[in-house]
């Protein structure tokens, strides 16, 4: 498309509700794109409703041409990202881009081009993307898994980005998978003498979360968490702010049943989340809670019915890791969760992930209950 391309900063709220549009205009011929709420879009990137933004500088910029916005990019620097250590992925000069949509190629690397600029400027040396924005939301490029869409959390592009983002000197540093199972089939055998071998041990204790204790149970996990996934490529800890502003987004679909926390002799050691996959209900809302839409969504809330659900997050402490109370504890877990997806959500399909390619621990397990690799995501480096 011929006419003059500009790419400017986003700067006023107008500018971030334009930002947020993008991929309604981009992607509404294709069936497998979800459209997120407007409003939860906008609230990730506005500072006072994400807390990740308390360890981070981001700049959104805009590409437009014609007088019609064409494109998008986030460049963003994760303050504790650098603080890692750059084995595990991150580490000192390391800045990233994401939330990247683009209408042409040359849209695209205009605005690629763009972030860069912007991450030298601030000293960086080495970009990472699209993670966007933070390694918790949505990160990795979709390489594989276009035929159908995504759960609640996770990703959507279009096929040809690989090849733009390639081509612009963007070289794989990682690939993140999810898994999809049948839950309404029994696991093997060998899962299930496990898991009876477990109900016999008096130390272990597999418990529902609390939700009426939200902030106490949501510490215990992010405890657990930052312990287990500390050795794990791009982790960056989660941050008290991070976890009362995603607390406020997710506990409208956290169900006690569906989250589970393991204890062995009394302590906490492993947990499990699972969620019903909200992109059921908002597949047709459009992005938009009105007239109706709230009260379809508000409805589904009170006793969902989905056919997938989500494990996004499990973890078991370092001390046991490797060990075989560990993966005794995540089919424990699993089970019982799967139990409560199928007979009280009607849930049919699992979906566990992102799972990171080199996590043998969590890939043999996902194996072991017989699921499949149904996404690939990739996330790329290049030195500025």
């Amino acid at each position: 498309m011929t006419g003059s391309l500009t790419i400017r900063p986003v700067v006023t709220k107008r500018d971030r509700r334009t930002f947020v549009d993008v991929p309604f205009r981009l992607y509404r011929d294709d069936p497998n794109w979800v459209p997120p709420l407007k409003g939860e879009a906008l609230g990730l990137l506005t500072p006072e409703k994400n807390g990740w933004y308390s360890h981070a500088k981001v700049q959104l910029f805009l590409a437009e041409r014609n007088g019609a916005t064409v494109g998008r990019i986030s460049a963003h620097i994760d303050t504790l990202a650098l603080e890692m250590p750059a084995a595990q992925g991150f580490g000192p000069g390391t800045g990233q881009w994401g939330l990247m949509e683009a209408e042409d190629e040359g849209v695209f690397r205009a605005l690629i081009e763009r972030a860069e600029q912007w991450l030298r400027e601030q000293g960086m040396t080495r970009v990472l993307g699209p993670i966007s924005q933070s390694v918790w939301e949505e990160p990795g490029l979709l390489i594989e898994g276009f035929d159908h869409p995504p759960t609640v959390m996770m990703g959507h592009a279009k096929p040809a980005y690989r090849g733009w983002i390639e081509a612009a000197g963007y070289a794989p540093a990682k690939q993140l998978m999810t898994y999809e199972l049948d839950i309404t089939q029994d696991f093997p055998p060998i899962v299930q003498r496990i898991i009876k071998s477990g109900e016999k041990n008096p130390r272990i204790n597999v418990r529902e979360v609390d939700k009426s204790r939200f902030d106490e149970e949501a510490a215990i996990i992010l405890r657990i968490l930052n312990d287990a996934w500390s050795d794990n490529w791009g982790f960056v800890p989660l941050t008290p702010p991070e976890i009362r502003d995603v607390g406020v987004k997710l506990k409208p679909i956290v169900f006690n049943d569906l989250i589970r926390i393991a204890e062995v002799d009394g302590k906490p050691v492993a947990f499990m989340i699972t969620l019903p996959d909200l992109n059921e209900p908002l597949a047709n809302l459009g992005g938009s809670l009105w007239p109706f839409g709230w009260a379809k969504l508000l409805l589904w809330l009170r006793r969902p019915k989905v056919r997938t659900m989500r494990v996004p997050l499990m973890g078991v402490i370092k001390d046991l890791q490797s060990s075989r109370m560990a993966s005794q504890l995540a089919f424990m877990m699993i089970e019982y969760i799967r139990r409560a997806s199928v007979e009280r959500y009607g849930a049919s399909r699992g979906e566990i992930g992102w799972i990171l390619d080199d996590n043998q621990g969590m890939r043999s397990i996902a194996e072991t209950i017989e699921s499949r690799v149904n996404k690939v995501y990739q996330v790329y480096e290049k030195a500025l």
